[in-house]
């Protein structure tokens, strides 16, 4: 007998609230042929079960499935009929995460927070993230397998065969959902829902030392090109395609990781959640994109959403659907993205919905281990360490990352072909503001330094990694990373320095050598790392112990897994130059050094600039708290210049 598709009622005395609110126009005007099938998507989790920011170690209004769930009920409520699903990126992303990995560990038969936290909520159906894969396989195998809902992905295989449709894959390709709608007179007719799921190849690079080996990735596109005939084949009236991946460009290239808009093409695919890029679909982040209608929320035409991160924002798309003999067809639908708060004017944020206790209970325990976790005290820093600066000057909290990986590599490299070769270290800020919001800084005191501290520090259980590469590779990495920053006109004033478009992580500062950044000159490489300028120069007197450095010299670089094997696509560093890979993350690294130091002095020592332009003004966006550090940076003339957008505050640097 198929499962009914009906309204659930998991909050106390959620059913007398329901009663007050008004269904969809979709339920309420369906004829006796038609019913209303709402979709609900969460994505990017990153096991934010609390409205907590363990790195501030502070209640927060922003994020957390417990406040997503308050409104899930309500818009229960709205329709006749409901799935609610996942998008994946829900195993990783904040210290309870690295809490329940690398303190608690999974046995089996032991339940996730996150999970329990889903269960209660009674999702329908998820789909793997890439971010799944960063604790190893067996971790997460233990993991989903506490769910209580189907967890599919089609493009994630054990053993390849000879076409799709003959992998053995990691998890279920897609399910079949047997189900129960209600139609507009209250009669019950029988309904299959497929779900499929995708995830990035680029897995296999990003977390290699997990999966190289144990499966193998194939294209989103062309998996789906394969299984979705069969869904058909087996009998779905309705898919609905859970990619873990971005809206970008509409040309299908193979491997390519946001590839929701070819995604969507692919015939019998009905609707299409997407996530991966921690934005907003429908929105006008998305205006202008080739086959993408925000008015209409569509991404080829089919209705589409992606619902924020972190429980920002439930995504929400409502399909009216008729009756057709014995099958249904989509003959309406509606998208939009629901939030849990708004950002008031004068910056300050107004919750919109309050957390659900139930949700909340099913993780408790593992919030107040987390909370123990965060607080332990490994050593003190002299200065503070922050990041409102990171991307306009040398940086102390992008600093102390660097000093920790080079003295790591530089014991490492003992005994090995490499020792006597210089030893660099690139780092990135990952706490840059950008998208997520005016508050997303690192800020740490002077004084103790606790294991919350380091993670605020280094986001990503990444590991540590080593490159051997170039004179010239190294300059090219450099420039790969000066891509951040808008081409500037000699003479202007006020010109906006940062590209938005250029994620923070990817600004890797080298310490080791001393630079300038022209920024006169046009990128060499685009925000994705293509080519742009083949002949732009924008690092200038880049020099290594008061010397130029050689194109042909060699060094060794101290960096990260993600970076090492291709993340972000830098010269030299493409998985072909790797000369050592630890077992350890990064942020043991850290932890190491400053409990070997006992107090760290994390000074930025100002071994990157810009190249004066005299009569040349530029503005930023950063932190409102930035200002009470400004004069602390070394190298740049920096003034407050006002209130920025979205709660930031611009400041103004004189080249």
């Amino acid at each position: 007998m198929a499962k009914p598709l009906t309204r659930r009622h998991f909050l106390a005395g959620s059913a007398a609230g329901a009663s007050l609110i008004a269904l969809h126009p979709f339920s309420a005007l369906a004829a006796a042929n038609q019913a209303h099938l709402r979709i609900m998507e969460t994505t990017d989790v990153h096991v934010h079960v609390f409205p907590y920011d363990y790195y501030s170690d502070k209640p927060v209004d922003t994020v957390g499935l417990a406040r997503t769930a308050a409104i899930i009920e309500a818009i229960r409520a709205e329709a006749t009929n409901s799935l609610l699903i996942d998008n994946g990126d829900f195993l990783q992303g904040n210290p309870m995460g690295d809490y329940i990995a690398y303190e608690r560990g999974m046995k089996d038969g032991d339940m996730h927070p996150i999970i329990a936290a889903m269960n209660t909520l009674g999702f329908d159906g998820s789909t793997l993230g890439n971010h799944e894969f960063n604790y190893g396989l067996d971790f997460l195998m233990k993991a989903v397998a506490g769910a209580n809902f189907p967890i599919v992905s089609a493009n994630v295989a054990t053993k390849l065969g000879a076409s799709p449709r003959g992998d053995a894959t990691l998890l279920k390709p897609y399910v079949i959902l047997d189900r129960t709608v209600t139609d507009g007179t209250g009669q019950g007719h029988p309904i299959r829902v497929g779900l499929i799921g995708f995830v990035p190849p680029q897995i296999m690079n990003w977390d290699r030392r997990h999966l190289e080996g144990n499966v193998n990735t194939r294209d989103i596109v062309a998996s789906a090109q394969a299984w979705v005939p069969q869904m058909r084949e087996e009998g779905c009236d309705l898919i609905i395609a859970l990619n873990h991946s971005g809206i970008a460009g509409a040309e299908h290239v193979d491997g390519m990781e946001n590839a929701a808009v070819p995604l969507a093409r692919v015939e019998g695919i009905d609707a299409i959640l997407t996530g991966h890029s921690h934005l907003v679909f429908p929105s006008p982040a998305f205006d202008g994109f080739a086959e993408v209608d925000v008015a209409k929320g569509t991404i080829s035409g089919k209705p589409g959403v992606m619902g924020g991160f972190w429980g920002s924002h439930l995504g929400l798309i409502d399909l009216l659907l008729e009756r057709d003999g014995n099958a249904w067809r989509v003959v309406s639908f509606t998208s939009e993205a629901r939030p849990i708060y708004q950002r008031n004017e004068d910056r300050s944020i107004t919750p919109l919905v309050d957390s659900v206790e139930t949700v909340l209970a099913s993780a408790q325990k593992e919030h107040d281990e987390t909370l123990d976790y965060i607080r332990r005290a490994v050593g003190k820093t002299s200065a503070p360490l922050h990041s409102y600066f990171a991307l306009v000057a040398d940086d102390p909290s992008v600093q102390i990352v660097s000093i920790a990986q080079g003295w790591y590599i530089a014991e490492m490299m003992k005994g090995t072909p490499h020792e006597g070769l210089p030893i660099l270290s690139a780092a990135a800020p990952f706490k840059a503001g950008g998208r997520g919001g005016p508050d997303y800084y690192t800020d740490v005191p002077a004084g103790d330094v606790a294991i919350k501290n380091v993670a605020d520090l280094y986001l990503y259980p990444n590991t540590i990694r080593a490159v051997r590469v170039t004179g010239q590779q190294l300059k090219d990495w450099l420039e790969r990373s000066a891509g951040i920053f808008n081409q500037i006109t000699p003479g202007g004033t006020d010109q906006p320095l940062i590209n938005p478009d250029f994620p923070s992580y990817n600004f890797d500062v080298i310490d080791g050598v001393s630079y300038e950044i022209d920024l006169s000159q046009p990128s060499k490489y685009g925000p994705k790392g293509e080519d742009l300028n083949p002949g732009a120069n924008r690092i200038v007197n880049l020099m290594y112990a008061g010397q130029p450095v050689d194109p042909a010299a060699e060094f060794i670089i101290a960096t990260n897994n993600y970076r090492a094997s291709g993340g972000g696509d830098f010269p030299g560093a493409k998985g072909d130059t790797v000369v050592f890979e630890g077992p350890d993350t990064n942020r043991d690294i850290i932890v190491r050094y400053i409990v070997e130091l006992g107090t760290i002095n994390p000074s930025a020592d100002a071994n990157w600039r810009f190249k004066a332009m005299p009569g040349t003004s530029v503005l930023f966006d950063t932190g409102p708290s930035a200002a009470r550090y400004i004069g602390d940076v070394k190298g740049v003339a920096i003034e407050a210049a006002g209130d920025g957008a979205d709660g930031f505050a611009r400041f103004r640097i004189a080249l």
